[in-house]
């Protein structure tokens, strides 16, 4: 550098090295959080503060009474006598300021017994403060991962169900769990699940989630018809056009779910019902989907989505070529005139909205996903 002519002026370029400061902003909501926690136990700690105080005074005034007329003694002073108290208290002795006389090494010796008092009873303190708000530190730090994702499903509880519904879902999208029971909170968290320990129906559960612009759909999945009406109406009240879907217990509180804002209900016995009444009479049909679904593994059923990617490419069925990838489609849900389309005919018009039902190994839907979603 020193033998560049303009060496003077790159130089200046060495007070850039002061805006490394500003580093220490990423760390300003990690410093907030421990401020808030010490804060939380500001009467104990004020307690600690008046007690070291009144012992370093009363020992101070005692130390200096004992040693100050001692010719040999090295606490002279006032000074002296409160250097060496706080030196002793806080467990550091130095040792460059020590009782020689006998009545001041007794001082010494119930100041030293405080100094572990106090030492003791601020790391329990301190422990205490963080152990009681471990889950609260780990929900702000879970909102603030929640916060960087983008399209996601909320399940609201955690029953048996949202398990199996949630490992599927994650197969494509990320899933968090909001339930307010905490053990079935930590059952989830050790299921691999991103969870909230919060009350689903609380609008304060969803202060930090972004519903309008990220979630997918928010699915209810609590045992309770009530409790999911009340989970209902609260994400109705933020927002009014976010998916919401819901399990249904009871036939009798199909209408209040309804009302709630729900879009679509699962009804358990409906749905049996209508696999029944598809399959009676049809003994070979039921055996052939029980057979791919117990005798190969590899078999996946998959709902697609027709968007506007798709629809660039393809508008007729005949045109997605769904045998070429070894896919079969079994058929074709129109959102719009709100029916399903069993095997349905080469000439069937596809539409914005509509979700095709398709069934094959894994790795060709993954590849016919790829070929539908790519640029003529």
């Amino acid at each position: 550098m020193a033998i560049l002519p303009f060496s003077h002026e790159v130089k200046l370029f060495r007070i850039l090295i002061l805006f490394r400061v500003f580093k220490l902003f990423r760390y300003a909501r990690d410093i907030h959080t421990f401020t808030s926690i010490i804060t939380s136990k500001k009467f104990e700690f004020l307690t600690l503060l008046i007690f070291s105080s009144v012992v370093i005074f009363v020992s101070s005034i005692l130390i200096y009474a004992m040693e100050a007329n001692d010719d040999n003694s090295t606490i002279k002073t006032l000074f002296d006598a409160i250097y060496w108290s706080i030196v002793t208290i806080s467990s550091v002795g130095y040792g460059d300021v020590t009782p020689i006389t006998p009545a001041g090494r007794v001082v010494a010796i119930f100041v030293i017994i405080a100094g572990v008092a106090v030492y003791s009873f601020t790391t329990s303190l301190i422990v205490t403060s963080f152990s009681e708000q471990l889950y609260q530190i780990k929900d702000k730090k879970i909102l603030y991962d929640i916060a960087k994702l983008k399209n996601f499903y909320i399940i609201c509880g955690y029953e048996n169900i949202s398990k199996t519904l949630g490992i599927k879902l994650k197969e494509n999208s990320k899933v968090i769990i909001i339930e307010k029971d905490k053990q079935k909170a930590k059952r989830a968290s050790k299921d691999g699940f991103v969870v909230l320990n919060q009350d689903p129906a609380s609008i304060n559960s969803y202060k930090e989630i972004d519903i309008d612009k990220y979630v997918k759909a928010i699915i209810c999945l609590d045992s309770s018809d009530v409790y999911n009406v009340y989970t209902a109406l609260t994400i109705r009240s933020i927002n009014k056009q976010v998916r919401v879907l819901s399990i249904l217990i009871h036939q009798s509180n199909r209408s209040k779910l309804k009302f709630a804002g729900v879009d679509e209900l699962f009804y358990e016995k409906e749905l049996v019902g209508m696999v029944a009444k598809g399959l009676v009479g049809q003994s070979v049909a039921f055996e052939a989907i029980h057979a791919m679904r117990i005798n190969y593994n590899s078999m996946e059923l998959q709902e697609l989505l027709i968007n506007g990617r798709i629809l660039e490419n393809f508008t007729i069925v005949g045109e997605l070529k769904s045998k070429t990838y070894r896919v079969m489609l079994l058929g074709i849900y129109k959102k719009s005139k709100n029916n399903f389309i069993f095997n349905p005919t080469d000439d069937t018009t596809l539409e914005l909205g509509d979700y095709l039902l398709l069934i094959g190994n894994m790795k060709f839907l993954k590849s016919y996903n790829i070929y539908l979603h790519k640029k003529s």
